[in-house]
C-alpha cells in the first residue's frame, strides 16, 4: 500500500501536498481518465494552467473523482498576456468557469513577463480575488527574487509558492535558499528533467541501485528532501504509482550532495517549453 502523501503548511496557513500531479499535455477524455486515475492512486494536488488548455478536463476529473472536493488541491496559472488588472480578474473568472469550480486552491502568475512590466498589477488582482474567496492561496511561477521583492514591497503580500524549473541538472540552490529565508515554498516543474538524460545519469543510477529504486524515485526523493514540491506527470497508472511511492525511504546526506552536484550551467530546459514563457 502506498504511503499517504504528507502536507506542507504554507505562509498563509493553507496546506499543500508534498508531491503533486502535473497535467501539462493531458487533455480531453484521455486526460480526464489519467487525472482520475492519479487521484485514485493517492494524488491530491492537480497542477494546471490557463495556457495548458485543460482546465475543463481538470474540473471534470475532480467531479468524477471518488475523493471529496475539499480533500483535493487544484492549481491553475495566469498567462502573461492577461497581466493588466482587469484582464487578470476576468482571466481567473474564466478559468473557474471552464473548470466548473467555485474556487482554486492555488493560483499562480505563470511568469513575470518583464517586457510588459505588469506583473505587480497581476499580483494585486490575485490578492483581491483571494480576499473575495475565489482563490484560497496565491503564488507565482518562474519569478526571480527581484520580482518577488518588488511585489511584496508594492502590495504587502508575499507569495506562498514560486513554481520554478528544478531538477538535478538545474538545482537552483541560490533561489531555494532565498525562498526559504522569505517563507516561500518552492514547487518544481519538470522535476525529472523531461525524463531524459537526468534519469540515465550514472550517479543517479548508482544511488537507485543501492536503494532498490528507480532513477525517477531517487530524483523525486531528492526534491522532497530539499523541501521542494515536485509535480511529475505520467499518463499511465504504473508510472503514477511509481512516482508517488517515495515516502518510505531516504537519501543520505552524501547521496543528496551527489545529486545536487550534478548541476550544470546548461541544465535549464525552459526554452523548450512554450507554455511557460508565452507572452501574447
Amino acid at each position: 500500500m502506498t504511503t499517504p502523501i504528507p502536507d506542507h503548511t504554507l505562509n498563509d496557513g493553507t496546506t499543500l501536498p508534498a508531491i503533486g500531479f502535473g497535467t501539462y499535455s493531458l487533455n480531453g477524455a484521455g486526460g480526464v481518465d489519467a487525472m482520475v486515475n492519479a487521484i485514485e492512486q493517492g494524488y491530491r494536488l492537480l497542477d494546471s494552467a490557463f495556457n495548458y488548455e485543460n482546465e475543463g478536463a481538470v474540473g471534470e476529473a475532480v467531479r468524477r473523482s471518488p475523493v471529496p472536493r475539499e480533500n483535493l488541491r487544484v492549481t491553475s496559472k495566469l498567462p502573461g498576456r492577461h497581466h493588466a488588472y482587469d484582464k487578470a480578474v476576468a482571466a481567473v473568472q474564466e478559468s473557474l468557469y471552464r473548470a466548473g469550480l467555485d474556487h482554486y486552491d492555488l493560483y499562480l502568475v505563470h511568469w513575470p513577463n518583464p517586457g510588459r512590466d505588469l506583473y505587480v498589477e497581476a499580483w494585486q488582482a490575485l490578492v483581491d480575488l483571494k480576499r473575495q474567496g475565489l482563490l484560497r492561496s496565491i503564488g507565482v511561477s518562474n519569478f526571480l527574487p527581484a520580482h518577488l521583492e518588488r511585489m511584496a514591497a508594492e502590495t504587502g503580500v508575499v507569495p506562498s509558492v514560486n513554481q520554478v524549473e528544478l531538477h538535478p541538472y538545474f538545482p537552483q540552490a541560490d533561489l531555494r535558499e532565498w525562498h526559504e529565508a522569505n517563507g516561500i515554498r518552492t514547487q518544481s516543474w519538470s522535476p525529472l528533467g523531461r525524463a531524459g538524460a537526468v534519469l540515465r545519469d550514472p550517479v543517479i543510477e548508482r544511488i537507485a541501485a543501492g536503494h532498490g529504486r528507480t532513477a525517477a524515485q531517487v530524483v523525486l526523493r531528492w526534491h522532497l528532501q530539499l523541501g521542494a514540491v515536485p509535480l511529475p506527470k505520467a499518463a499511465g497508472a504504473a508510472r503514477q504509482h511509481e512516482n508517488m511511492s517515495v515516502f518510505d525511504f531516504a537519501l543520505s546526506e552524501a547521496e543528496m550532495a551527489a545529486v545536487t552536484g550534478l548541476g550544470r550551467p546548461d541544465g535549464r530546459i525552459a526554452d523548450q517549453d512554450p507554455a511557460v514563457y508565452e507572452e501574447f
